[in-house]
């Protein structure tokens, strides 16, 4: 289990030493406004994949991409510097996909919305198909108690058969 949290000290120290260095030590142009959204790293420490978003258009986003690709190797050496582990992980900037993914599912929430929205609507003018009252009640009338005498008497022409 050690190894589990260790690997989780160093991706939190590897994200906040490589957001300080992009916000203060890159000076590309091509690179945008990023952020550092998760980093994992392997549990042998030897591979660490660093998230990252960026704000802006797809122009933006495939320079700051660009830009990243090539600031990797100070980078890099400047996480070996101050973690001061034995190997010095190797580094790969993936694009997080999380904001598109929540902008999905915002989409989806919203269709859902409307969506119900439409069915109470119709549910509230509906009426129902059959009778207002498909449910059977029992009848007052007085016919109803004849009835009953009759199926006694013949009960007792059955009983009398046998």
């Amino acid at each position: 289990m050690g190894d589990k949290q260790r690997a989780a000290k160093l991706a939190d120290r590897i994200q906040v030493i490589v957001a300080e260095m992009l916000e203060r030590r890159i000076k590309d142009p091509r690179l945008g406004f990023v952020t550092i959204t998760d980093v994992r790293i392997t549990h042998d420490l030897h591979d660490a994949t660093i998230f990252y978003t960026v704000f802006g258009d797809d122009r933006e986003k495939a320079e700051t991409a660009v830009a990243l690709e090539s600031a990797r190797g100070v980078i890099r050496s400047e996480v070996g510097k101050q973690t001061g582990v034995r190997y010095t992980p190797t580094i790969a900037f993936i694009a997080d996909a999380v904001p598109e993914t929540a902008a999905h599912i915002d989409e989806l929430l919203r269709v859902a919305a409307e969506s119900d929205a439409r069915v109470h609507e119709q549910a509230a003018r509906a009426t129902p198909a059959g009778e207002a009252d498909p449910y059977r009640v029992p009848r007052d009338d007085d016919d109803d108690d004849d009835d009953d005498d009759d199926d006694d008497e013949s009960l007792d022409e059955f009983d009398d058969e046998n």
